[in-house]
């Protein structure tokens, strides 16, 4: 069943609205686009992957659409910069906005793709900030059938918790990882969202998803920003700065890309990859 739609003044998020994300460690659904610019999107993304399908890259096509694919493909980035979601974003994390990275998150029709119940931040090697917050927005609809996810309301005012990496094929994380915490069917909160909605949620959430049984693909875009004052555990940082000021420095800043898959952000995207593998887990299993 959908839920009742997040009101917004002038574009922003209320003060009930903000304590309501504290308190419970998301938000959602959250109207961004119009179903016809949501399904422009769509398109635009359907367009890449069918050319791409003949044009071979480096790397395969889905590993550019995952982790920061805003460094690679110009639509990632564009709406990673949109000033919609910007407005929401900035009243949980404030005026100063860098995108550390954002992704498609896809899980074909009639596939048991999955992502395992996990807390973000084991793995971003940022501890435990509240400088951060993920903004999931749908291209499809994303409901219990197609496998939307879910969170467990006030999971955030816990710690990092262990992690197990079961590297399992059927996981969408790298790394396959699941919070070593058995969580009930009925404390997960469904977060259904139409095509253009999006939710928001704190890295410290305890969220998953289920298979995708329905007979469309179910497609988000998941973009993970944070401010300045966060600081990565690893040796070179990256991030790309989207509305206001940077005055600390703890990430290296780059733009977003001029044209798709270019050779410079090509060798860019490795770099960054590269250096985001080396992130110490703060996972305590």
């Amino acid at each position: 069943m959908q839920s009742e739609t997040i009101e917004l003044s002038n574009g922003k998020l209320s003060k009930n609205m903000i304590k309501k994300y504290k308190d419970d460690g998301f938000l959602f659904p959250i109207n961004i686009f119009n179903y016809k610019e949501a399904l422009n999107l769509r398109t635009d993304l359907e367009k890449i992957e069918q050319k791409y399908s003949k044009i071979k890259l480096p790397k395969p096509l889905n590993d550019y659409k995952r982790g920061p694919a805003n460094a690679v493909i110009p639509l990632v980035a564009d709406i990673a910069k949109d000033n919609r979601i910007l407005d929401i974003v900035e009243c949980i994390i404030g005026s100063n906005i860098l995108v550390w990275a954002a992704e498609f998150f896809i899980k074909e029709k009639k596939t048991d793709n999955i992502v395992g119940m996990h807390q973000d931040l084991t793995y971003w090697g940022m501890g435990e900030t509240s400088g951060q917050v993920t903004a999931w927005l749908a291209l499809s609809d994303s409901n219990k059938n197609s496998g939307c996810m879910e969170f467990v309301k006030g999971s955030h005012k816990n710690k990092i918790l262990p992690h197990n990496e079961t590297y399992s094929k059927k996981s969408l994380l790298s790394r396959g990882q699941e919070v070593q915490v058995r969580i009930p069917n009925n404390k997960k909160i469904s977060a259904e969202l139409l095509p253009g909605q999006m939710s928001i949620h704190h890295g410290l959430m305890i969220h998953g998803s289920g298979p995708n049984i329905s007979n469309d693909r179910r497609i988000g875009v998941a973009i993970r920003y944070i401010n300045p004052d966060v600081v990565q555990n690893t040796k070179r940082s990256y991030a790309m700065p989207v509305r206001g000021i940077d005055k600390k420095g703890n990430f290296t800043h780059y733009f977003a890309p001029e044209t798709l898959f270019s050779e410079f952000n090509l060798k860019l995207h490795e770099e960054i990859c590269e250096n985001q593998h080396k992130v110490t887990s703060t996972t305590k299993n």
